[in-house]
């Protein structure tokens, strides 16, 4: 067979059925479950607040755009840490949801039965002991279901993405009743109105609202950890040490309010927490320099398998160079063209990082007939891909070999 990068004309598979990209089994159960489980929490949340004497329309509006208003850069830079192997929409979703409604409304149920089973919980041992076990047990189930689905899972980047998309509705729910209540004067005393909601907002919003992702980013890493392992008791260790992580954080935050007047929480704020915070940026985004290397170590490894041609690798790996070849593309044969060659190079993607599970010894049991199944999802892609010229690829960024091409028996790892 003779390579080519690109079909010898644009517009070569016209005719040919397009491919189906598979969506996973389960997907109608999952949102089935979820949807079952959020309308169950949010009525209890619109229970909770109507039970309120103070509550009213304004206040609720000024606590949701306010809560609202970092969000979405959150969101967006636990995407832009996904961008190797996005995960899908509904996933994506359904840990904003999970951690909005489901993980909110089981922290309150546990204080509220705790509340009613005690006359009176001391607020000390509300801040450091009640609400950082319910709140943290809440947001981590989220990854313990990812954990039974280990195919959603590659690596410690996908276990702190999903804990982090957890803790992001969380807190937003959680901000939504902070602001609330400051607006309707009933979290601090004779202060109330905008001005209260905005004060409660700077600290919140403003200055940590990184904290519920962060916290929860331990149990994502414990679970991540646990999936990866080949080691029994160190599936069982790990998301039980990263909960216990989660909640000691949580603590600690929530302890250090009580400390000096409340001046420990600048404290712990700028001693602790800023630094671990820190910590945690540059393990993620070290997390992401290391999967464009496996992926380029895998693609590598397929194309001396003849799985691709090796030029191909310079237009999958670099997020700049990947986009270059859609732009080419869809400048050469239109919209549709950039579509194809983003979802080949999203297939190759995901391929490559089985694969590497695969060789490593670290893949599910059916590992093998995934790597297979991607295989075959980039082959009938294959015929829409246009990809830029030979002549535009460095030669030092063509690997030796991949001049036989075997199709797809060789993806055993042998």
């Amino acid at each position: 067979m003779s390579w080519t990068v690109a079909p010898a004309r644009p517009g070569s598979a016209k005719g040919l059925p397009r491919p189906r990209l598979d969506r996973g089994r389960g997907r109608t159960t999952l949102i089935v479950s979820l949807v079952a489980l959020a309308v169950v929490g949010s009525a209890g949340l619109i229970w909770l607040t109507l039970r309120t004497e103070d509550a009213s329309v304004g206040a609720v509006v000024v606590a949701v755009l306010l809560a609202a208003i970092p969000t979405p850069l959150l969101v967006a830079a636990y995407l832009w840490l996904d961008r190797y192997e996005p995960e899908p929409r509904r996933f994506v979703a359904a840990a904003l949801l999970w951690g909005a409604v489901i993980a909110t409304s089981f922290a309150l149920l546990v204080q509220l039965l705790l509340g009613l089973w005690a006359d009176e919980v001391p607020r000390p041992v509300l801040l450091t002991v009640v609400a950082p076990l319910s709140e943290e047990f809440g947001k981590g189930m989220l990854c313990v279901l990812v954990l039974l689905r280990r195919r959603r899972v590659a690596g410690l980047l996908d276990g702190i993405i999903y804990a982090g998309l957890a803790g992001i509705g969380f807190a937003f729910t959680e901000n939504v009743l902070y602001y609330a209540n400051a607006y309707a004067g009933t979290l601090i005393p004779d202060y109330s109105g905008p001005v209260a909601a905005t004060s409660v907002f700077a600290a919140r919003g403003i200055m940590s609202p990184f904290a519920h992702p962060f916290f929860t980013t331990a149990t994502g890493i414990g679970v991540a950890v646990a999936v990866m392992t080949r080691h029994r008791w160190v599936r069982v260790l790990a998301p039980l040490v990263g909960y216990a992580c989660a909640v000691g954080l949580h603590a600690a935050w929530n302890g250090s309010t009580l400390l000096w007047r409340g001046f420990g929480f600048f404290a712990v704020f700028a001693g602790l927490m800023v630094p671990l915070f820190a910590l945690a940026g540059y393990v993620a985004v070290r997390g992401l320099r290391k999967q464009a290397t496996l992926v380029r170590t895998a693609l590598t490894d397929a194309a001396e398998r003849g799985w691709l041609h090796p030029a191909e690798i310079h237009w999958l790996v670099r997020f700049g160079d990947r986009a270059a070849a859609r732009r080419f593309a869809s400048r050469v044969a239109g919209t549709q063209a950039g579509k194809s060659l983003h979802a080949y190079q999203r297939s190759a993607t995901e391929m490559a990082l089985m694969h590497d599970r695969v060789l490593r010894g670290g893949a599910p049991d059916d590992g093998v007939a995934r790597v297979t199944a991607h295989l075959e999802r980039m082959h009938s892609w294959r015929p829409y891909v246009i990809m830029p010229p030979l002549a535009s690829v460095p030669q030092t960024a063509v690997p030796a070999g991949g001049a036989s091409h075997r199709w797809p028996a060789a993806a055993t790892g042998g």
